[in-house]
């Protein structure tokens, strides 16, 4: 092992060890300076400002999960468009037709959704 690298894992033992410190002494300073009160509703689950119920069950409707993945397609669609530019703009013509496949493949399905009354809120 050459010799620089020793100084360089005493580096990262090092800062890993004043991380933790600090860590554990910003807990341990919120537990000493937080105000305890303890009360019957402060031990309950937090449910969206809700206080819970026994007992109750509550069904959620498939169309809510189907626009969160709706969603999450075309966020990264778009997460896929930024380095096309990028690439695009450097020259590389082959890219823009593959990127035209990929939209159509994309407005495909838009469209097939579209038709199947998926993007329709009842």
């Amino acid at each position: 092992m050459p010799e620089g690298y020793a100084l360089n894992y005493i580096a990262v033992v090092l800062a890993a060890v004043v991380g933790l410190l600090a860590m554990g002494g910003m807990l341990l300073g919120s537990f000493m300076l937080a105000p305890k009160r303890r009360s019957e509703a402060k031990e309950l689950p937090f449910e969206c400002g809700i206080p819970p119920m026994p007992f109750t069950w509550s069904q959620i409707h498939i169309r809510y999960y189907i626009f969160a993945i709706l969603f999450l397609l075309f966020d990264v669609e778009a997460v896929f468009l930024f380095p096309w530019i990028l690439t695009f703009l450097t020259g590389a013509t082959w890219v823009f037709y593959e990127m035209i496949m990929f939209i159509a493949i994309l407005l495909f399905g838009v469209l097939y959704g579209w038709r199947k009354g998926v993007l329709e809120w009842r």
